[in-house]
């Protein structure tokens, strides 16, 4: 018999990916990998990866580039705010580095540069409305509940892919064993 409790017993820290687990009802977090930006003893903050919204950059901030990329949802927290991650290091002056090869922050007027001297260099970074929070002794009482699995071993060019169509999917089933089996599960357990 497979036991289903929804537990890896990896540690949350910086650049760590969060997990839901399969039946997680929320309109934010409901199947969603979110990547943690920030963790420390005053909370948690990150931004979900796989909420896309159909709002194209342009229409959002005045004077950008004509390219052409998803944005996310990333959280419920700020919604009125732009925000990035990028893999473009010094290039863009006052990031900060989470994990190796993956920013946030920066000047936000050098990207809009980079971008328009080289627009290839938009598959190295991620723009999302709004941030996920928690405070110190939220995200630890969620996790207790058993709402979220937790990844630290992962590509940081995973953080960049797009057009990975399922994403909370595929992490499931690379944690294998009985998180794979739970990839499986369907969205509404009546549908089974």
């Amino acid at each position: 018999m497979i036991d289903f409790n929804f537990e890896n017993n990896v540690p949350l820290q910086k650049g760590s990916l969060l997990i839901s687990e399969p039946f997680l009802a929320d309109q934010y977090f409901g199947r969603s990998v979110i990547f943690i930006c920030e963790h420390n003893e005053e909370g948690t903050f990150g931004f979900v990866l796989n909420n896309f919204v159909a709002v194209q950059l342009e229409n959002v901030v005045t004077d950008f580039p004509d390219i052409k990329t998803k944005v996310s949802i990333g959280g419920p927290v700020d919604t009125s705010n732009l925000f990035f991650l990028h893999g473009l290091g010094d290039l863009i002056p006052d990031s900060r580095e989470i994990i190796p090869g993956v920013y946030i922050g920066g000047r936000f007027e050098t990207v809009k540069e980079a971008l328009r001297n080289d627009p290839s260099r938009i598959e190295f970074i991620r723009f999302f409305i709004g941030y996920s929070g928690w405070d110190a002794d939220q995200l630890k009482a969620e996790m207790k509940e058993k709402s979220w699995l937790v990844k630290n071993k992962f590509k940081s060019s995973r953080i960049f892919d797009i057009n990975e169509e399922d994403i909370w999917k595929h992490l499931l089933e690379d944690l294998g064993g009985k998180f794979k089996i739970m990839s499986t599960f369907p969205k509404n357990p009546s549908d089974n």
